[in-house]
């Protein structure tokens, strides 16, 4: 009689464990998508410098986009916009990319893309 009653509460414990598995490896999978990346961003002229121009997957991401020149710039990528940018103040873009591809950043002062504020960013 004891043998089955054993065996009963080792399959009950294997089941437990292998639940708080599959729970664990979902939260922190969760965490992972969830935790926004942000990348900094310098605007001067006529330039746009960023920390870095490629996102591991799709995702939230923050551009802390701070005007290093010394006229306004603004920063534009994936039909959302910072406002102007006066010199020495910085401005903070949330932008939610929900599938890879390449993006198109710019500045949207004119003449300032075609004198070089423009780049590509990359979600793999």
């Amino acid at each position: 009689m004891r043998k089955p009653i054993t065996r009963t509460l080792l399959a009950l414990l294997a089941a437990a464990i292998v639940s708080l598995t599959v729970v664990q490896l979902a939260t922190a999978r969760a965490v992972r998508q969830s935790a926004a990346k942000t990348v900094q961003v310098k605007a001067g002229e006529f330039f746009f410098r960023l920390s870095t121009k490629t996102l591991a997957r799709p995702g939230k991401v923050t551009f802390a986009v701070k005007n290093v020149g010394h006229v306004q710039h603004d920063f534009k990528i994936n039909h959302k916009m910072t406002s102007l940018i006066s010199p020495g103040k910085t401005a903070k873009l949330v932008v939610t990319f929900k599938k890879k591809g390449k993006y198109a950043y710019l500045c949207t002062v004119p003449g300032h893309a075609a004198a070089g504020m423009k780049g590509v960013f990359t979600v793999r």
